[in-house]
């Protein structure tokens, strides 16, 4: 692409992302330069040829084109990963929309000022005999602390340099003396800090089965021929997709690459960690939120000197500096926290595919529950399907019993754990085989919902559940948070009459402590976002669950993934239908989600396992194919209603949030960007390419002050959606430049706003 000017950071580093300085293209250059080319500029009063990168190209200068300085030359054999980093995040930008200082910093790894640990050792550097000699001149010149230190390193060899200092009482001067003599040297080796536990596995690793081999061999044979696809593993709880990404990894590793493995949560670390090491060794290391400065910067630098091969962590680890990425693996693929919250809103599966066209790589999307988005694209030719349709060690799928609180209430039992799941708890107690009780708290809006027949009061507009406001006036409300339909909130349920309607919702200390009531003897440990605050408070935990220190552990969503207790052979699900009504398109796919995750956790060793799904909507479909784990039927009821309602994946989807600090500002604002939308030349013919919902008030409309409002966009053409974006670009930055409002992007949203 030609271009008249660059914008080219010099040092890159998060204090001087901010600054970019502009230079003149020489007309040899012009089709020649990129975003992320390293190219050397003459910088400062001097012109002293510096090194920096290409951050952005233009054709209009931004000051004096007099004054704008040239580019000198392209740097000859430069280092790619910088480049390549740099060149993602220009993708973000474009992609999700952001400032480029804001995609290169989410990018590019923070320089950290961290001292690295040092030990020293001191080496005699003349020989003995020589050292001898020196020995006598010392003591004749009464040079008492080199004489001393010289004696000890002729009798004892080398000697650790704080040992010296502490008891031989010898000062840094002498030793810089020494060395400026020649009698001795200082040998400095860095430790790094361990990042993750250094505990290993003992058990041997598991064979593969004939499924995992023939995946193994496809992608071997793929990668041999150096095509590099996206593959989406769709392999049942249980079924072994760990040793999939082992052996991929093995494939790599042997042509000399290295890899990335994201897991959603850290929560996920202690196992996956464990299993990886056993294989691996110490080519692994984790990054995540949770390490200390001086452990990240220690690992950066291990993977900068090509010490670690293998990076595992969440979302972030995914902007690992490896030189020469050949792998990266995304498990648990279907988990909204690849999707970031912050600006540029970018989610890790695309973003990952994006860095393995950079870098010609493959990427492996895993999961039991495979996110609706990543099932269309391999159902239309974009990924390559692959199935794990039995357990590893062809252990059986838990037997599912579904139970009707509806019944429960009937009966008079009032408590939070039915008749029949008391009882096959009081069973595992009796066997000493352990249980996990998931609490469904996602989506834990207010939803009203009818007690007697289980109702749920909808948006007629939507499918969506109305939320509950309490706007401290004589009725409060419930509100759509979609199409911003309202109403007043309702006192008795429409469907059957009854007064036993409210708001539902529940705790895990409410549960802990019903359970400590109705079991006074078991051991329980609650895992909740209370319990896990410490940096190592999730694998303390899970640890101890492990090691049958506890009966039932008690938790939301971050026990049920990907954890593997062989001794587990209950599992209880409260509240399953929770998540189904909240405010947000994918709140089915959510709960099918964690319903078949929370399910694959029982009868993974010897035993046999149940599951109890407790439910007042036990005929609702997404309920039934969860309790058969039948993701077939779940994907096709899903795939109907999003082609229905034209939301992602059949159409492409994109929110702008509105923020003011005056609730009628933030409303104008909101509706001159929705006319711009409607009012494009080609969404006023007779087909409207694009779609355009509200302006309406988010589930949060005020926010410190903040005045919010949202618009969807839906459109089948997604450049279109791209386009529109960058016009309401050039719209939002006079917006913003005039300090009235801000508007922000989000790019196929995960959650309702």
């Amino acid at each position: 692409m030609s271009a008249k000017y660059v914008d080219i950071i010099i040092d890159i580093s998060h204090e001087a992302i901010d600054r970019a300085f502009q230079y003149e293209v020489p007309l040899s250059l012009r089709e020649t330069l990129s975003v992320g080319m390293q190219v050397q500029v003459p910088f400062g009063r001097g012109n002293h040829l510096r090194t920096g990168y290409i951050i952005g190209l233009s054709d209009e200068p931004e000051y004096d084109p007099e004054k704008i300085k040239s580019v000198h030359s392209i740097v000859e054999n430069q280092v790619p990963v910088e480049g390549q980093l740099i060149r993602l995040a220009a993708w973000m930008k474009e992609t999700y929309g952001s400032t480029m200082y804001q995609a290169l910093k989410t990018v590019m790894p923070v320089k950290e000022r961290v001292r690295p640990i040092e030990h020293k050792t001191l080496r005699l550097s003349v020989s003995p005999e020589e050292g001898r000699l020196r020995l006598l001149e010392y003591r004749r010149k009464h040079s008492v602390a080199k004489a001393r230190l010289l004696e000890a390193l002729l009798e004892n060899g080398d000697i650790p340099y704080e040992l010296a200092q502490s008891k031989l009482n010898i000062s840094k001067g002498t030793f810089d003396r020494l060395q400026e003599e020649g009698t001795l040297e200082i040998l400095t080796r860095t430790q790094y800090r361990q990042a993750g536990t250094a505990r290993r596995m003992s058990e041997p690793e598991p064979e593969l089965n004939m499924a995992q081999q023939a995946l193994v061999e496809e992608f071997r044979q793929d990668y041999h021929r150096e095509e590099y696809h996206t593959y989406l593993l769709h392999g049942v709880t249980g079924s072994g997709k760990t040793e999939v990404y082992m052996h991929a990894i093995d494939v790599v590793l042997a042509r000399g690459r290295q890899a990335i493995v994201l897991i959603p949560e850290i929560s996920l670390t202690f196992q996956t960690v464990m299993r990886f090491r056993r294989h691996f060794g110490e080519q692994i290391t984790i990054l995540n939120s949770r390490m200390s400065k001086g452990e990240r910067y220690d690992q950066f630098q291990r993977i900068r000197t090509g010490e670690v091969k293998i990076v595992i962590g969440p979302r972030s680890a995914l902007f690992a500096p490896f030189t020469d990425l050949g792998l990266i693996v995304i498990d648990e693929e279907h988990e909204s926290s690849y999707k970031s919250d912050n600006l540029p809103k970018y989610h890790a599966r695309e973003t990952a595919q994006e860095r393995a066209r950079i870098c010609h790589a493959s990427v492996i999307l895993g999961s039991a529950t495979p996110s609706v988005v990543s099932y269309y694209r391999a159902e239309q030719g974009e990924y390559r399907l692959w199935q794990l349709e039995n357990r590893a060690a062809q252990q059986a799928l838990a037997r599912v019993e579904i139970i009707d609180l509806r019944e429960e209430l009937r009966t008079g039992n009032r408590s939070r754990f039915s008749y029949r799941l008391q009882e096959l708890i009081a069973e595992r107690l009796e066997r000493e085989q352990q249980s996990i009780i998931f609490m469904n708290r996602r989506g834990y809006a207010s939803f009203v919902s009818c007690r007697s027949c289980g109702e749920v009061v909808n948006c007629p507009h939507c499918q969506v559940s109305l939320t509950y406001h309490d706007h401290h006036s004589d009725r409060p409300k419930l509100i759509c948070h979609y199409c911003g339909y309202t109403e007043d909130y309702v006192q008795q349920c429409r469907n059957c009459g009854s007064k036993l309607i409210g708001r539902f919702g529940s705790g895990t200390q409410l549960v802990e402590a019903e359970l400590k009531e109705l079991f006074p003897a078991a051991r329980i440990l609650r895992m909740d976002a209370d319990t896990t605050k410490g940096k190592d408070g999730h694998e303390a935990i899970l640890a101890a669950f492990g090691e049958g220190k506890a009966d039932i552990l008690v938790g939301t969503q971050m026990i049920v993934k990907g954890h593997d207790f062989p001794n587990v052979t209950l599992v209880g699900i409260l509240a399953a239908d929770l998540s189904l009504h909240n405010q947000d398109y994918m709140a089915g796919e959510r709960t099918f989600d964690l319903l078949t995750q929370a399910a694959g956790r029982a009868g993974r060793g010897a035993e046999p396992g149940t599951v109890v799904i407790q439910t007042y909507e036990p005929e609702h479909p997404v309920i039934q194919a969860a309790a058969g784990q039948d993701y077939a039927a779940f994907y096709e009821n899903a795939i109907a209603y999003r082609r229905l309602l034209k939301y992602p994946p059949v159409y492409s989807m994109l929110a702008v949030l509105v923020t003011a600090s005056r609730e009628e500002q933030a409303e104008a604002a909101a509706r001159k960007l929705a006319d711009l939308l409607r009012n494009q030349p080609e969404n006023t013919g007779s087909r409207a390419v694009l779609r355009v919902v509200g302006p309406a008030a988010p589930v949060i409309a005020k926010v410190k002050d903040i005045y919010r409002r949202v618009i969807y966009v839906k459109s089948l053409e997604e450049p279109c959606l791209l386009l529109a974006r960058q016009q309401l670009e050039e719209y939002a930055a006079a917006l913003e430049a005039s300090g009235e409002c801000k508007v922000y992007f989000d790019r196929d949203p995960m959650k309702g706003y």
